[in-house]
C-alpha cells in the first residue's frame, strides 16, 4: 500500500510509524523519499536513532533527517546535537517540550485546534516548510541530472 501511495506524483504522504526499527528491518519503508527520525534527549531514544539512521541508508533512503523532540533546555538540545554530530546525522528541526501537547492529547483534541498559536505549533510549521523545501530541492536535483 505504501508503495502505491508513493507512486502518485505531486502528493505528500506523511506516516507516523511506531518507534522501533521493525519497519526498517522488514523493508516496509524502503519506498519512501524522506525519513524523519524523531529522537528525544534520552539515552535509549538517541541509541534508537543511532541504529535507525544507518539502517535507513542501507535500504537506499537518500534523505534521512533527525528531528529533536521534547527539548526542555539548551543542555537537552546540545546533547542531541553532539550525538548527531558524532555520527554525521543531519538535524532538520528542534521541537520544544510543551505541556500543551500533553493537555491537548488528554482532552482528545489536536493541538492545532486547542492552541494554534503555541510555540510547538510554530516550530512544527517551520519544520514542515523545511521538509517540503528539502523534498523540492531533491526533485530539482534529480531533474537536472536526468
Amino acid at each position: 500500500m505504501l508503495e502505491k501511495l508513493i507512486e502518485q506524483t505531486n502528493q505528500h504522504t506523511i506516516l507516523d510509524m511506531e518507534a522501533s526499527i521493525e519497519h526498517l528491518t522488514r523493508g516496509t519503508i524502503r519506498h519512501v523519499d524522506q525519513l524523519l527520525v524523531v529522537t528525544e534527549p534520552y539515552y535509549r531514544s538517541l541509541e534508537t536513532a543511532g541504529r535507525t539512521v544507518p539502517l535507513a541508508y542501507e535500504l537506499g533512503i537518500k534523505q534521512v533527517h533527525v528531528v529533536a523532540n521534547k527539548v526542555r533546555s539548551p543542555q537537552d538540545e546540545e546533547a542531541i546535537r553532539r550525538y548527531c554530530a558524532e555520527r554525521n546525522f543531519e538535524i532538520i528541526g528542534v521541537l520544544p517540550y510543551d505541556n500543551e501537547v500533553l493537555e491537548a492529547d488528554q482532552a482528545g483534541l489536536p493541538l492545532l485546534d486547542r492552541k494554534p498559536d503555541s510555540n510547538y505549533v510554530k516550530e512544527v510549521s517551520k519544520l514542515m516548510d523545511r521538509i517540503l523545501g528539502v523534498h523540492q530541492n531533491e526533485n530539482e536535483n534529480q531533474k537536472q541530472t536526468a
